[in-house]
């Protein structure tokens, strides 16, 4: 088993099956969001509709939609994969409070929550050193791993 050598600590590589899996997991995410940034920036009518029900102004729309589209290309990029996710961990935020901000229902409230969650269970699948900087995505302990001091 092969393994990469960072800082004196073993990052032991994800399984293919959960690394195909976390790309999986994460291009769903990722079409998704460059699909709702593209309708921003092009201002459709369900968009501008929805945003109105917010009280967002039609002028920040495609701004917020050119913003979607960064964090999620830099997403997308394996090298600058975490910093995208965090990005959109902002971003997602603030969609959260938006909806809270107006009373709106359970379900807008609760899908960015769940799509951010999805977005770093796909990134811990694919990606091994989160697995030793974040609990919920450790393994099992493995013989022979080295432990970051």
């Amino acid at each position: 088993m092969s393994t990469c050598v960072e800082s004196g600590t073993r990052v032991i590589p994800p399984s293919p099956v959960a690394k195909w899996v976390g790309r999986v997991i994460s291009s769903v995410v990722v079409l998704f969001l460059l699909v709702d940034g593209i309708a921003k920036v092009l201002k459709f009518g369900p968009v501008l509709e929805a945003c109105a029900r917010l009280d967002v102004p039609e002028w920040t729309i495609p701004w917020l939609g050119g913003v979607l589209i960064a964090a999620t290309l830099l997403h997308a990029a394996p090298p600058t994969a975490v910093l995208g996710a965090l990005l959109l961990t902002g971003y997602l935020g603030g969609a959260v409070w938006t909806h809270l901000r107006v009373g709106g229902p359970a379900f807008p409230v609760a899908f960015p929550i769940l799509l951010g969650a999805i977005l770093w269970l796909g990134l811990c699948l694919r990606e091994p050193r989160l697995r030793d900087l974040i609990p919920v995505c450790r393994g099992p302990r493995r013989p022979g791993r080295m432990e970051s001091r």
